[in-house]
């Protein structure tokens, strides 16, 4: 038997008042992550933003805030940079925890912790991603921070070519890397947003002589560099003392050299183009891999995955999952292989020293909660 409905006037407003509703709603939820998130630098950071280092990302959605802070004693520069990817939740809160909480005594501390805001204005809608990560601070409120995309909003720049062509190396890539921050290093400042980005960084790295440069990531346990540091062949003497460190703390970490075939990425075109020491370090993201379950925000927070713990019992994973990843493992893991690079980078050239005080260690994060070292937000901060 076939049913026929038929249409009326009354039906079809219907209809579009409820399509117009709905499409209201789905904007002002897409254009709420275009609004920067807050930080609270703590007393001593000075706020700048990038494009006075290259002018050609001036008043444009690439600029980005940088934080620098200067101690009583002369010492090294230490670059600290998050968000080179925004669905990498521990490398931006990394970067925002030591904005937050570092007083620099010897040398000088820059903190960028969103690289790429343009990948922050955005999410993977199709991978039902949360926009939002909330956490509670230890007066009862709430900070919450946008978990963005992995590549630069297609809204900023667009359309992606057939094939990405890496201006310095003509590496072929997909086209849609050409929004990706971590595949445009060294940078050119005439290129498309992304590479003018990167172009800018290099520009700051060059001009404030920095001596250490952090790139903070995250991955899928399924990705074999995982928990790990990546480094230029510059930078792998420091990185084996670092390693090594953080082995005998009993926190174990991979130690990988930089392959000098692949481009575009800061653990090998900062090595390359600029006279710092880059370091990349990555951590284990469930809510990145393919094997993940339900995204939400409950599994970005804590780690916790049925499957992934099937896929641990496997064998499939390139960590140990019996206690999961949760973010406050991860943004540990970071901070603390960052105090020690700081640590050890007094030993290694001593006139490079930089001496920072007032960041918690690994076992307070973890016992603790991110939360527990975020500052409250009040209406100036805002």
């Amino acid at each position: 038997m076939k049913f026929k409905i038929k249409g009326t006037p009354l039906t079809a407003t219907l209809l579009l008042i409820l399509v117009a509703f709905v499409a209201f709603i789905s904007a002002r939820q897409f254009m709420s992550m275009w609004q920067p998130d807050v930080v609270v630098p703590a007393p001593g950071f000075e706020k700048h933003m990038l494009s006075e280092w290259f002018d050609g990302i001036k008043d444009t959605p690439a600029d980005t805030p940088v934080y620098i802070q200067e101690g009583e004693e002369p010492g090294g520069t230490v670059f600290i940079m998050g968000g080179t990817h925004a669905n990498e939740p521990a490398g931006s809160l990394s970067a925002v925890l030591i904005l937050e909480r570092a007083q620099v005594k010897k040398g000088r501390l820059i903190v960028v912790p969103f690289a790429n805001m343009m990948a922050f204005s955005h999410n993977s809608a199709q991978d039902a991603h949360p926009q939002r990560i909330h956490f509670t601070l230890p007066d009862g409120s709430t900070r919450s921070f946008r978990y963005g995309s992995r590549a630069t909003n297609p809204i900023y720049q667009w359309p992606d070519p057939d094939v990405y062509i890496h201006p310095q190396s003509k590496q072929e890539l997909a086209g849609s890397e050409i929004r990706n921050l971590n595949r445009a290093h060294p940078g050119t400042p005439d290129g498309e947003l992304t590479q003018r980005l990167a172009y800018a960084l290099r520009q700051m790295i060059e001009k404030e002589h920095v001596d250490l440069a952090f790139d903070l990531h995250e991955a899928s346990p399924e990705y074999p560099v995982v928990n790990a540091i990546v480094a230029h062949e510059r930078s792998m003497e420091l990185a084996a003392m670092v390693a090594m460190e953080m082995e005998m703390a009993g926190i174990p970490i991979r130690l990988e050299p930089s392959p000098k075939n692949l481009h575009g990425l800061t653990h090998r075109e900062w090595g390359d183009y600029t006279e710092t020491m880059p370091i990349l370090m990555e951590t284990a993201n469930p809510s990145q891999g393919r094997l993940r379950g339900k995204t939400d925000e409950h599994l970005v927070i804590t780690g916790e995955d049925k499957f992934y713990k099937r896929a641990a019992k496997l064998g499939l994973l390139f960590v140990p999952y019996e206690e999961d990843q949760p973010l406050d493992l991860r943004v540990a893991r970071h901070v603390t292989a960052i105090m020690s690079f700081l640590e050890s980078l007094g030993l290694y050239e001593p006139s490079k020293e930089v001496f920072v005080e007032g960041i918690p260690t690994y076992e307070e994060i973890v016992e603790k909660g991110l939360g527990a070292f975020l500052s409250p937000v009040t209406e100036k901060d805002r």
